[in-house]
């Protein structure tokens, strides 16, 4: 089990509490952006730049994660792909995307999407409150504990 970070639409409180939990759980994490990120000085913590492309850590997160990898992404057209490759995906807002409900917000987001397109609407997400961040944290416990039973119980 590793947990992957989309880095360069993460906000920088999401990612201290992950990397506090890779610490006290001892999981492996990298950090991928297109540019240069902060990564706390811990063996655990690997900075991945990759090229200024779009959707160049997409791609790279998406090929290198495995199956009970866990992926923090606001993107859902990755955590659709991670998903679809049986690893988990958590939105920075809590959001927890799952073989059930990942096609559903990709539907929605697409409809959005289309809808801003044609200027019908506007405007962006609100900026993480107080609330969205204990959400996190609390999605973040559930699937590293989820994920960590299911390892135990496969012997991996």
């Amino acid at each position: 089990m590793q947990i992957w970070i989309d880095a360069d639409g993460c906000p920088a409180a999401i990612k201290a509490l992950v990397f506090r939990a890779s610490k006290r759980l001892d999981i492996p994490v990298y950090v991928v952006a297109n540019r240069n990120q902060y990564v706390p000085p811990a063996t655990l913590v690997t900075l991945i730049c990759v090229d200024q492309e779009p959707d160049a850590a997409d791609q790279y997160i998406i090929s290198h994660t495995s199956p009970n990898d866990l992926v923090i992404t606001s993107d859902i057209p990755l955590a659709a792909s991670v998903v679809d490759k049986q690893a988990l995906a958590i939105s920075p807002r809590g959001e927890v995307y799952t073989a059930d409900n990942v096609k559903g917000h990709l539907a929605t987001r697409n409809l959005m999407q289309g809808l801003r397109d044609s200027g019908l609407v506007s405007g962006g997400p609100a900026k993480l409150s107080t609330a969205d961040h204990q959400k996190f944290a609390a999605a973040l416990d559930r699937s590293l504990t989820k994920l960590r039973k299911g390892r135990d119980m496969t012997g991996s």
